[in-house]
């Protein structure tokens, strides 16, 4: 499993005067102490018998876009392939092995009925990409990740704005009361294609949602589909970044490496560096840094070989059509 950096749910609109919305930690801290693991966890689950060769778990990745499989026979949880794993096979030549000679059995689980306040832990203490979740009887019914506690989180939060709001009387769109501004963070996981390209979804969906252009949301968007994506292959995870405020758009993706010795060739057309087995799931075809530089209005790299790269588009918001 890859160890992703600490994911953040950020939520900062100026405050209703008297209200306490955007400055009042309880309510999250209420959110995370009132949800369980099962109101978070992904249910639908792709699983193999350990029986299975491992050729059949690398399709069914391919197929899926999928970087783990839990190895599960009559709801008794046996172990989890990776990616990493299939890999691994790959190069040692032992591909068509069954699951049970190389699956990894030394698992941390969570239970479906803990507090997501106890996933949250979990997530810092062993820097895991998921989390295999067992009910009370040990069977496998889910699996969690930090993108499905803030995709909730964030839910249940425009929730408490909106009844805060309401109990106030006031509105965060009124005069003087708030300006354009937008602030989100998502954390991208090495080789979680099944969740690539959902942060970009959703900072998408923010920006219609504030109605800005389409034309403007359209190029904001593919510049932040294609650094999620870059997050997701090359490096070992890291964060992708949307802010919005006083005029301009910025998208900001950052990974701790393994970094880009030559910056300059990393951005022509049809430069790559993915193996054999990312290019077969459809990715690594060279252009993510093209692209984002064709659609931003002003584009940055900033990568030091073994130090992690920093990669910046902004876009004009006033006037943008």
């Amino acid at each position: 499993m890859s160890a992703p950096a600490p994911s953040s749910v950020l939520l900062e609109p100026k405050s209703i005067a008297g209200s306490g919305v955007g400055n009042d930690p309880l309510v999250l801290l209420e959110l995370i102490q009132r949800l369980k693991v099962r109101d978070v966890m992904t249910t639908e689950l792709a699983t193999v018998p350990r029986s299975a060769p491992l050729c059949d778990v690398q399709e069914l990745m391919r197929r899926k876009k999928i970087s783990g499989v839990p190895v599960e026979e009559d709801g008794r949880f046996f172990g989890l392939v990776s990616i990493d794993d299939i890999i691994r096979a790959l190069g040692g030549g032992y591909i068509n092995d069954p699951c049970s000679k190389h699956m990894t059995t030394k698992l941390v689980v969570l239970e479906d009925d803990m507090p997501i306040s106890f996933a949250l832990r979990y997530f810092n203490r062993y820097h895991y990409g998921r989390f295999p979740v067992l009910n009370r009887d040990r069977r496998l019914v889910g699996i969690i990740c930090q993108r499905d506690i803030n995709r909730v989180l964030l839910v249940e939060l425009s929730k408490e704005l909106n009844r805060l709001e309401m109990a106030s009387g006031k509105s965060l769109d009124q005069d003087g009361v708030s300006e354009l501004y937008l602030m989100r963070e998502f954390t991208v996981c090495k080789y979680d294609f099944e969740n690539a390209g959902k942060a970009a979804n959703e900072i998408k969906r923010l920006l219609q949602d504030r109605q800005l252009p389409p034309k403007l949301i359209r190029r904001i968007a593919v510049a932040a589909y294609e650094l999620e994506i870059n997050l997701c292959v090359h490096s070992d995870g890291g964060m992708l970044s949307c802010q919005i405020a006083k005029g301009k758009a910025e998208v900001v993706a950052r990974d701790a490496g393994p970094g880009i010795e030559d910056v300059e060739w990393a951005c022509r057309d049809g430069t790559s560096t993915a193996n054999e087995w990312i290019r077969s799931l459809g990715f690594g075809a060279g252009m993510g840094l093209v692209n984002v530089k064709r659609v931003a209005d002003e584009f940055e790299v900033k990568s030091k070989k073994g130090s992690g790269t920093t990669v910046r588009a902004a876009f004009t918001v006033t006037g943008a059509a």
